[in-house]
């Protein structure tokens, strides 16, 4: 099925933006520094890319499942989707940790 792998992506994209939505964790906390944030992260990891693309690190490999579009050679664009849900999930989880981390602490604070 072409363009499987860019759906499932964007399915799993959604699902992150639910997950935000619900407990106003990134995004829907503060869209303008999630925006800033999670841009700072796709070019620093697109740098990432194209270096280790230029050194022969990394290559595209082949699929029935990619769409076939190449942003530059060996830079399929599914790989755009890839980085914004590895920043996306991450910052989604520094955000929940911290929040976790600052209930541990407002809790045993109180108990003491």
């Amino acid at each position: 099925m072409t363009g499987g792998y860019a759906l499932a992506l964007l399915i799993s994209i959604g699902g992150l933006a639910l997950i935000d939505l619900r407990h106003k964790l990134f995004f829907w906390a503060s869209p303008i520094r999630a925006a800033l944030t999670l841009t700072a992260g796709l070019v620093a990891f697109i740098a990432w890319d194209l270096w280790a693309i230029h050194a022969g690190i990394f290559f595209r490999g082949d699929s029935p499942l990619l769409l076939h579009w190449n942003l530059a050679p060996e830079f399929p664009v599914e790989e755009i989707l890839f980085l914004t849900l590895l920043c996306y999930s991450a910052m989604i989880l520094y955000t929940l940790g911290a929040r976790l981390l600052t209930r541990i602490r407002t809790r045993r604070s109180a108990a003491a």
